[in-house]
């Protein structure tokens, strides 16, 4: 009980307090989170607790359910063919430098596998701060949400070859990713006919003068029903949660208060404990074993230089600073590259070596990435 309370203090504490060590370091909230969360759970402060587990996870998915109402389908499909093709170029150029250096390093093959992986949960955060205006913040979630569903349908195959190897199961769980792709391709294309014959829906699900806040009680909704239907397919709810977030921007885009509202849930509560998950799970002990700094490292600037290298192709479409910033941005797969590591780890395809080099990565590669886009958009270049 007593253990119980003192988490639930220093969870608040730090909750609370990050901001101002942020402020005074003059370093992103994000990764004060994962280091204070690191520290304090080294000294006995934060202990493991199945309640804090589960409110981290929810956490990651709300992070992911964030970045999907960051995305602007509209946007997305209203760009031309030459922006999608640079975009596409881009993650294959990143895809082939990140293997080719993994296989030249001589790297474990589960590293080589979560190198190339793209995650824009961290971009909302960067768009909550920088604003979604910025041109490399659009040109991003363009690149990124692509990258975002292929690594995601990795991360799906990743985990269910580590639980049932290359079998007739793996293919029946391909053959339900495929299938709910398919279904979500056409209730999308269904509901938009829908709401453009009948616009007044919209306003019936989202009333604009409302006391009940029905907006959030819908958004919440949509949420835990693709993360149960995930569940009982037995897919990354990661996916559920992004699509969720889709769905919202997509139809609903018009109530510009309700990502607000969602936003300030998140940013405000659910996603720092996740950080602070985050940081606690990595033992601080682990700094000592030899090769863990130096293989991280290693990890970091592979993968940072693998996206800068393949940045080089998005010039043409702005600045060699908004190539440049596309590219640090879409470097801190957190979420992804702790899931394969942990899916590894559990089913022993990753020594525990290697399992905090990649930890320790995803840590180094957001402090880079982050500190480096806030000195660029502090100059002007």
């Amino acid at each position: 009980m007593q253990e119980n309370i003192l988490l639930i203090l220093t969870l608040s504490l730090l909750i609370w307090g990050s901001p101002f060590v942020a402020k005074i370091l003059r370093i992103p909230t994000p990764p004060i989170e994962i280091i204070l969360g690191s520290v304090f759970a080294y000294l006995g402060l934060i202990v493991e607790s199945e309640y804090f587990t589960l409110v981290a996870k929810m956490g990651f998915l709300y992070l992911m359910f964030l970045a999907g109402m960051e995305v602007d389908l509209k946007q997305i499909t209203g760009s031309s063919k030459k922006v999608i093709n640079k975009s596409i170029l881009f993650l294959a150029s990143m895809v082939f430098f990140t293997t080719l250096t993994g296989f030249l390093f001589r790297l474990d093959s589960v590293i080589i596998i979560s190198m190339p992986l793209i995650s824009i949960g961290l971009l909302a955060s960067l768009s909550k701060t920088y604003g979604k205006d910025q041109p490399w913040i659009r040109m991003a979630f363009i690149a990124g949400v692509l990258g975002e569903i292929v690594s995601i349908a990795v991360l799906t195959i990743f985990d269910a070859a580590s639980k049932t190897g290359f079998n007739i199961t793996l293919l029946v769980h391909l053959g339900y990713l495929v299938l709910f792709m398919v279904i979500i391709y056409f209730l999308y294309r269904l509901l938009h006919l829908l709401f453009w014959w009948y616009p007044e829906l919209k306003n019936a699900l989202v009333p604009k003068f409302d006391t009940s806040d029905q907006d959030i009680r819908l958004a919440i909704a949509l949420f835990f029903i693709l993360i149960a239907v995930m569940l009982s397919l037995e897919l990354e709810l990661a996916l559920g949660a992004f699509i969720a977030g889709v769905a919202i921007s997509a139809f609903f885009h018009h109530e510009k208060k309700l990502e607000e509202k969602m936003s300030s849930l998140g940013f405000g509560f659910l996603v720092p404990l996740f950080f602070i998950y985050i940081g606690a799970s990595f033992d601080i002990k682990a700094l000592m074993m030899p090769g863990v700094v130096s293989g991280a490292l290693l990890i970091t600037f592979l993968m940072i230089g693998s996206r800068v290298l393949a940045g080089a192709v998005l010039q043409s479409l702005s600045r060699k600073k908004d190539a440049f910033l596309v590219a640090l941005s879409l470097s801190m797969p957190l979420t992804l590259l702790i899931a394969v590591a942990t899916v590894g780890y559990e089913a022993h395809l990753l020594e525990k070596l290697h399992y905090y080099q990649l930890i320790l990565a995803s840590i180094f590669e957001i402090l880079i990435s982050m500190i480096t886009i806030k000195f660029l958009n502090s100059r002007k270049i």
